[in-house]
């Protein structure tokens, strides 16, 4: 039974380093340990290996279809395969659309990010245009509205065919990092019906948002230590769990393979689960605090 877990287990090693090194090295060390280190190993397409071709093939198109969540069930089936039990592999599966999500949520905020910079981009060189002699609509046709979507499509077609640009500003600001344009919808609006001068207007918008931005990465990195800190804890298990299995105490047989240890390794989960969202907790305050 222990070397089949073995096997199994290079099995899956193997295929990691497939994913991650290349198409060929990874699978011949899995089948050189599965036999045993003797004999010669043979190359992918020959015969020998067929289960090893379908594990790679497998989680090659598990990997491709959920992305880099899909990690979660590959460490989980590597620790199901070695722990002999199914509850890792469950815990994978569980994990995948949690980590798609919180993925998802930090792709979406640094598209905002990026807009943002896009804004203060956008209100530097429209000042400038003006500066330089330019009406706003040809100032801002000039510049361009990049990464702004349909949304500085629609900007730019109200400039050119003299739509209401203030208002599509407006709907574009709509977008998650876009705030900063309804500021730039304001000066336009007091520029148009006013005649205030629009350049110091976008000058002072980009000035604000600049700070802004300043000052939320001042506050990032003040928290970085903590958040350092709270995942070096975190991992602290998972070498706990490597330290025992090196020492040959077997955590993994006791806590996937008996009720005592089912119950710790709930507690454990449990107690993980909430250090990890007090962390959070305390960084998102700590956030909002600095917006207000």
């Amino acid at each position: 039974m222990y070397t089949g877990s073995v096997c199994a287990a290079a099995v899956c090693l193997g295929a990691l380093a497939w994913l991650t090194g290349g198409p060929g090295e990874g699978v011949r060390r899995a089948r050189l340990l599965c036999a045993g280190g003797t004999g010669a190993v043979p190359r992918r397409g020959e015969a020998g290996g067929p289960v090893v071709e379908a594990v790679v093939r497998t989680v090659r198109r598990l990997a491709a279809r959920v992305g880099r969540a899909g990690w979660c069930l590959v460490g989980g089936a590597v620790l199901a395969l070695w722990g002999e039990s199914v509850l890792p592999l469950l815990a994978g599966a569980a994990a995948v659309p949690l980590l798609g999500r919180r993925l998802r949520r930090r792709e979406r905020r640094r598209a905002g990010e990026a807009r943002e910079a896009a804004v203060i981009d956008l209100c530097s060189a429209v000042a400038g245009e003006l500066r330089a002699g330019r009406t706003p609509e040809r100032a801002l046709l000039t510049v361009g509205m990049s990464g702004f979507g349909d949304g500085g499509a629609a900007v730019l077609a109200a400039a050119r065919f003299g739509g209401d640009v203030p208002e599509a500003l407006r709907q574009a600001a709509r977008q998650e990092g876009a705030d900063g344009l309804i500021g730039v919808a304001a000066c336009w609006q007091v520029a148009v019906d006013g005649g205030a001068g629009l350049a110091d207007g976008l000058d002072r918008v980009a000035g604000a948002l600049r700070a802004e931005r300043d000052q939320r990465e001042e506050l990032r990195a003040q928290l970085a230590g903590p958040r350092s800190t709270a995942l070096v804890l975190a991992l602290l298990p998972v070498f706990g769990l490597l330290l025992g299995g090196a020492m040959g105490a077997q955590p993994l047989r006791v806590l996937l393979h008996s009720p005592a240890g089912w119950g710790c390794l709930t507690a454990a989960g449990l107690l993980e689960w909430a250090g990890l969202a007090w962390v959070s907790r305390i960084v998102r305050t700590a956030e909002r605090g600095d917006r207000r």
